[in-house]
């Protein structure tokens, strides 16, 4: 399996609303990040849904080597 492209090296601030899905890039090709916009067809990388429980702050992640997608877990600090 190939690496993603680093969008970025920190996360994304991004303010969700209870209820709201979002869907993560895992390639780092998107146009719309950290969100997905379609770039990664026909490769081997695929969005992550994620279902926002509450309004909050969230901090998705940029580099997109995250082991708790599609969350930041500091993975960029070591890039």
């Amino acid at each position: 399996m190939a690496d993603p492209n680093i969008a970025q090296k920190a996360p994304y601030r991004v303010d969700v609303e209870a209820g709201g899905r979002y869907f993560w890039c895992a390639c780092g090709k998107s146009q719309d990040q950290p969100f997905c916009d379609g770039s990664h067809q026909g490769g081997e990388f695929l969005p992550v849904r994620y279902d926002a429980p509450e309004d909050a702050t969230l901090f998705f992640c940029g580099c997109k080597r995250t082991g708790t997608a599609p969350l930041c877990d500091g993975t960029h600090n070591g890039l």
